[in-house]
């Protein structure tokens, strides 16, 4: 009888041989064939396609805005300034984050279409607010219709206001009660709620006015609102009636602005529009620079005041002077002058301003849109977190005597049944791919 031990080890040899059998055919067929290079190759392509494609579908930008993004989000059912809902746009979706790219926009239908805040992606800092402007609570608390709010002063101090039916001041002489003024138009008395010790009215008078219509459309890249508002006489400080239609349209790389005023009633009226944004200053304010289109700076009479003397000077080789390509550094220079005469550079749209921020690697830039945009005012005292970037209408104080019969101050006239249109673009660049003077 066979020993098993004897048959157990002739299995071993034979399981053994087929082993290095098959080891030298896997090295003669796949080790000196590259095979095996081919198909590590095959994997690795495989592996950099997949996070590529999750890449594009900003599985990995989500991630990084998850870490940088603020860890407190206020709840906008419970805050409701001027009694009515706060509209947010907010993109849903995004494609790529390399470079910046607007978030969302905080919009206040019951403080007269007020831009509270504009966040954004800013790839050295992630999510960023780029409006000074409060808190959405501390807002409420402080657009109380009352105090030094009664005439909408705080819409003026955040976030970016609409004004209506003029822009910036007016000047006239004051009433006794000290809380009024009254100028003069074309006959016409007009008597303006004022604010502040200079006793101008000032921003207009749609700054705490509720809507009386909202509607909002969800978008692939973002989202837009309309507002509508009946002004009437604007509480018999105005005019003729007005009805007024504001419309925001968020995305990606821009924001576009667009206010229609229309006379509804039955006399001829003078319209100005702007829009006041104040910018916040996120890194070193000496290093922003700014670039405007060129034009001429309007002489004001006194710096405390603010109001124009009536004269227009050049800017060309004066502190004053952003005409450049790349525009000038803000540096220690205390701003708060308007820029009238608008010229657009070629190609432009319309006349163009620049905010340049080199330290957080991006750029702002607002396009008039609309041929009466005649003046900008721009806003930066030295030492103060914001520069306010005020396109509109028509210039400071445009019914004063101080300015020559024939001088175009920017008021639209509107007769009745007539209408008028204001828009801006805003738009979001990186100065790291010298976007700048290429869109």
């Amino acid at each position: 009888m066979e020993d098993p031990r004897l048959s157990r080890m002739y299995l071993a040899l034979v399981l053994q041989g087929f082993a290095r059998m098959r080891r030298r055919l896997w090295h003669a067929a796949v080790m000196r064939s590259g095979m095996l290079t081919m198909i590590v190759l095959t994997l690795v392509l495989m592996i950099l396609a997949f996070g590529w494609h999750e890449h594009r579908l900003g599985q990995f930008s989500q991630l990084k805005r998850d870490l940088k993004k603020k860890p407190v989000q206020e709840d906008l059912s419970t805050m409701r300034p001027g009694g009515q809902d706060v509209i947010q746009l907010q993109r849903s979706e995004f494609s790529s984050e390399d470079v910046p790219a607007f978030l969302s926009a905080t919009l206040l239908p019951g403080r007269g279409m007020n831009v509270l805040q504009i966040t954004a992606y800013v790839p050295q800092k992630g999510e960023v607010s780029l409006l000074a402007s409060p808190s959405l609570v501390e807002a409420s608390r402080l657009m109380s219709g009352s105090g030094a709010d009664a005439a909408g002063g705080a819409s003026l101090a955040m976030g970016g206001a609409i004004e209506l039916p003029w822009a910036g001041q007016i000047s006239g002489m004051a009433t006794g009660d000290g809380k009024s003024l009254t100028t003069v138009w074309h006959g016409h008395h007009l008597s303006l709620p004022t604010s502040g010790e200079d006793m101008t009215a000032t921003g207009g008078l749609l700054l705490k006015r509720a809507s009386i219509g909202v509607s909002s459309n969800v978008m692939p890249d973002g989202g837009e609102t309309q507002v509508s508002f009946h002004a009437g006489d604007f509480d018999k400080n105005w005019i003729s009636q007005t009805d007024v239609s504001t419309t925001v349209e968020l995305s990606g790389r821009a924001i576009e602005m667009t206010v229609q005023a229309r006379n509804t009633g039955t006399e001829a009226e003078p319209i100005g529009i702007g829009w006041q944004p104040r910018f916040a200053i996120l890194g070193n304010r000496g290093q922003e620079t700014l670039r405007m289109p060129i034009g001429e700076r309007v002489e004001v009479t006194d710096r405390r005041s603010g109001l124009p003397s009536g004269r227009l000077l050049p800017v060309t080789g004066t502190e004053y002077d952003f005409t450049g390509r790349n525009g000038a550094r803000l540096g220690s220079l205390n701003l708060n002058d308007s820029f009238v005469r608008l010229k657009p550079a070629f190609m432009d749209n319309g006349p163009v301003v620049e905010l340049c921020d080199p330290e957080s690697g991006y750029g702002l830039r607002i396009t008039a849109m609309t041929s009466n945009i005649k003046a900008i005012r721009v806003n930066a005292p030295a030492g103060a977190n914001f520069i306010s970037i005020d396109p509109r209408f028509n210039f400071d104080d445009p019914f004063g005597s101080e300015w020559a019969k024939d001088e175009d101050t920017g008021m639209v006239i509107l007769e009745p049944g007539q209408s008028v249109q204001w828009k801006i673009r805003l738009e979001i660049f990186s100065l790291m791919q010298g976007e700048s003077q290429q869109l």
